[in-house]
């Protein structure tokens, strides 16, 4: 082999090693995006298995095959059916079936009012599940509610029966609560089967019922009692857990219902507002996770962080002005949505929280009337705080509870950072003293955040004018005395709102 036929030979094993390299590298490449698309694929079919059937676009054709979902409070009410053998005789038995068939079919009616998930209708098989397959924490609240209503139901078609001389079918309703696996499958309308332990304990609390009654398990007891009259009756031995107790469920407490001598099946104003309560977990948690996912990243301080923090402090000196549990929620949600209108813009945001909250808040029963007081107290942020109510005055005191807080400065620092990356802040000693005015200008307007905070907001103001840097002695001194004007204006700017304010 010549000098030459060996200087081609190593030109071409290194033209093969770099293209052998760069296949390397997309195969590679390739696995990557193979388990990225079929992550994705994944996602898709879990949040399709998750949306109610109802939901879904008519067009919709995705076969989603069978996925297996894990639940962790699910409350599951079956129904025993009996009496099959005893109604047909001397009947035509389709006209028996046919006639059951239609009791199932109102049933489901009252499941479908209270966004239960039908799971079993066949035969002497009745299931229907809370929280599938979107997960919620008043389930266990829903469930109880359609199986009063299912009871008096069939108590009303048993006696009609009876009047008649007539047969009627023996129900038994079980109810339980805990975690389940779903297996979610079909295509365009999706089933769900669900399995574990959960569900056969609600099984057995149907068999171990009586006719015509709920009877409802300890799981479920400890979490509806303070709304149902409830009545214990015995324990049923379950395997790896020993006794579990059970409760008969009448109705709902006097005190929650609006008919508590009739049938105590109607919901009250009282019950409506501890269970919106009770719902804005719910709520909270669909709205904290569009803002972590749609808020611009140079939003350092109007972070899902802050909005966590405003609603906390709503609650807390709600409470301590004493106001009412309704308040107590319209002050919750008004701080959910305040600072929701950054997804949309940074100027305006109050304004377009309050129309995110129109459009999301009658999905979960706020009447009108909520929705527009809720959106008063969120345009009450604005700045420069004017409240006129109360409850203005506990959103304002909330909205800005961060400037008495121990970690002020590096909580103002994110802001600063956050103006600072739009071109809206210069340098860091010039926003210090901004920051010393604005503390000066600002009051707290509630008693519990004057106690809980004022204090705290002196020393913040000490501790900033101690990071100033002066070009002179005289630059200080004009500064000085524009800061104890400021504090003046501000002293009689608080006495004027609070003079004028609406008790």
């Amino acid at each position: 082999m010549t000098e030459l036929d060996h200087k081609d030979l190593i030109y071409k094993v290194n033209t093969l090693m770099k293209e052998n390299q760069e296949l390397q590298r997309e195969l590679t490449k390739l696995k990557k995006n193979k388990e990225v698309l079929s992550s994705n694929i994944e996602k898709l079919e879990n949040t399709i298995a998750q949306i109610p059937p109802d939901q879904l676009p008519s067009d919709i054709s995705i076969s989603i095959g069978e996925k297996s979902l894990r639940f962790n409070m699910v409350t599951i009410l079956f129904i025993d059916i009996h009496g099959f053998k005893k109604i047909s005789e001397g009947k035509n038995v389709q006209d028996v079936i046919d006639e059951l068939d239609q009791i199932l079919f109102n049933i489901n009616k009252i499941a479908k009012k209270y966004k239960l998930q039908i799971i079993k209708t066949i035969g002497d098989t009745y299931m229907v599940a809370g929280g599938v397959p979107v997960k919620n924490s008043t389930n266990p609240i829903d469930v109880v509610m359609a199986g009063v209503e299912i009871a008096s139901y069939v108590k009303i078609l048993h006696d009609e029966y009876e009047a008649r001389g007539q047969e009627f079918w023996e129900m038994r309703i079980g109810i339980n609560t805990g975690a389940v696996k779903a297996s979610a499958y079909g295509k365009k309308k999706i089933s769900y089967d669900l399995k574990g332990e959960t569900v056969n304990i609600a099984t057995r609390m149907a068999s171990s019922s009586e006719i015509g009654k709920i009877n409802i398990s300890a799981n479920t007891y400890v979490l509806v009692n303070e709304y149902f009259i409830c009545e214990h009756h015995g324990q049923l031995p379950v395997k790896y857990e020993g006794l579990l107790d059970m409760y008969f469920v009448d109705s709902l407490k006097p005190e929650y219902s609006s008919d508590p001598h009739e049938t105590g099946l109607l919901p009250n104003h009282t019950f409506q507002v501890k269970y919106a309560l009770r719902q804005f977990a719910d709520l909270q948690e669909i709205i904290l996770d569009k803002l972590e996912k749609e808020l611009p990243d140079y939003l350092y301080y109007h972070n899902y962080k802050h909005t966590i923090d405003v609603v906390n402090q709503a609650e807390l000196i709600g409470y301590g002005e004493k106001v009412t549990d309704e308040e107590i929620l319209l002050l919750k949600t008004a701080a959910l949505f305040h600072d929701a209108g950054h997804t949309i813009s940074y100027q305006n945001h109050e304004y377009y929280g309050c129309q995110i909250a129109k459009e999301i808040l009658p999905k979960y029963n706020y009447t009108e009337e909520q929705i527009e007081h809720i959106n008063e107290l969120i345009m009450a942020t604005e700045l420069p705080p004017k409240p006129k109510t109360t409850l203005e005055r506990i959103m304002c005191d909330s909205d800005l509870d961060y400037l008495g807080r121990i970690d002020f400065i590096p909580v103002s620092n994110t802001l600063y950072d956050e103006l600072k990356a739009q071109n809206k802040m210069g340098a860091l000693n010039d926003w210090n003293k901004i920051q010393v005015k604005f503390l000066t200008s600002h009051q707290y307007f509630t008693n519990t955040a004057n106690n809980l905070r004022e204090v705290n907001k002196e020393k913040q103001i000490d501790r900033i004018k101690s990071t100033i840097e002066w070009k002179n002695d005289e630059e200080k001194q004009a500064f000085e005395v524009e800061v104890s004007k400021i504090a003046e204006a501000s002293e009689q700017r608080k006495k004027e709102i609070l003079d004028n304010a609406e008790e």
